[in-house]
């Protein structure tokens, strides 16, 4: 098999953690960079990961036989431009952004359609850069790709087999249908989350009684409001209608609750959060997928020195291996502050029956 070799435009979190994986996984392959930041490329250059590090988008990319573009999307246009100057006929282009509808009409006027099969790998962390990126952030992720229709079968299938090689799980969408799906179960969970946390700030009292007593429900739907206000204003501007229908569908059903709610429709209100969980249920109990069932119980101990050791020390003895362990002081969704996970469902019954026999209550928890 040649030896593949891949450009990389743009070195951040994700662009440098698609590198990496590769390079672990493809040790051969060659990795050529540019980034605007030369502390970026210093450190993968360092790391053995960028093979070619460039100053420039020039015809150090002309032997690529895949591009990744993954500068930030306003960059797009200037980096398309440069890049259809330097690449070989044979070499395929691909992207990283969340919204891809801008990505393709700015290739289709760049006439590359031939030549792009567009990329977005669901995967991120809170923190930014080449510092903070790793091989296995895509493990298990899904990685959506959006070919045009000019695409050959063939060069769709290697990119697939390529993404593969990552550790992420490919899946082929128009990309049309991909700015559907990502509003419906990524974009809109932020407004909805910014609304939320603004709407608690604006009838939380002067003294913060909210703010401090906010726990487990708050914190979980809430989470993703830490996010980056400047990545999400650019997103709900680049994916505008898609967000919007749904957030209009959304408020519909948000005033059905409260129809609900006013009239005190007991069996409606029960069917509406039963029909919610069984269906939020189904996400753990699918067998592909990145979301899984956590393997995990709680279990109620004393806040005195050495009580974690004395379980650890009593799950080791019966040969229990452990996969994660610590301390929630949040009782409003735990009953218990100790969380143990275990690799497996044996384990994990069998650390519940163990526990419960030494005299301490364990729940198992999903």
């Amino acid at each position: 098999m040649p030896r593949i070799t891949c450009g990389f435009i743009g070195l951040g979190l994700i662009g440098g953690s698609i590198a990496r994986a590769l390079k672990k996984n493809i040790p051969d392959i060659k990795i050529i960079a540019y980034d605007t930041s030369g502390e970026a490329l210093a450190l993968a250059k360092n790391a053995q990961i960028a093979d070619v590090t460039a100053k420039a988008i020039d015809h150090s990319f002309s032997d690529c036989d895949y591009i990744f573009l993954c500068a930030p999307v306003q960059r797009n246009d200037g980096n398309l431009t440069a890049v259809g100057r330097v690449m070989k006929p044979e070499c395929l282009l691909t992207d990283v952004g969340s919204v891809k509808a801008g990505i393709h009409e700015a290739v289709q006027a760049a006439n590359l359609e031939e030549r792009f099969i567009g990329g977005h790998p669901m995967a991120g962390s809170e923190r930014i850069g080449f510092a903070n990126s790793k091989a296995s952030l895509l493990e298990n992720a899904y990685y959506i790709l959006t070919p045009t229709p000019h695409v050959p079968a063939q060069k769709v299938e290697d990119c697939r087999q390529l993404v593969a090689k990552t550790g992420a799980i490919p899946l082929i969408l128009d990309y049309r249908r991909h700015d559907y799906v990502t509003g419906a179960i990524s974009h809109l969970p932020h407004v909805i989350a910014a609304a939320l946390v603004n709407l608690i700030q604006g009838h939380d009292s002067e003294d913060g009684i909210m703010k401090m007593v906010a726990a487990g429900g708050f914190k979980d739907i809430t989470r993703i409001a830490s996010s980056s206000a400047l990545m999400w204003q650019q997103i709900c501007l680049s994916n505008t209608a898609n967000i919007s229908a749904l957030l209009s569908d959304y408020i519909e059903a948000l005033k059905t609750f409260q129809r609900q709610l006013d009239a005190k429709e007991g069996p409606a209100l029960y069917n509406q959060f039963e029909k919610a969980r069984l269906y939020r249920d189904s996400f753990i109990g699918a067998s592909s997928g990145p979301i899984k069932r956590s393997h995990s119980i709680s279990v109620d101990i004393d806040d005195k020195s050495g009580a974690l050791a004395r379980i650890a020390a009593l799950l080791a003895e019966h040969g229990l291996s452990i996969k994660n362990i610590g301390i929630t002081h949040n009782r409003e969704s735990d009953d218990g502050v100790l969380k143990v996970e275990f690799y497996d469902e044996a384990s994990m019954q069998k650390a519940r029956d163990i526990l419960a026999q030494s005299g301490y209550h364990a729940d198992i928890r999903i």
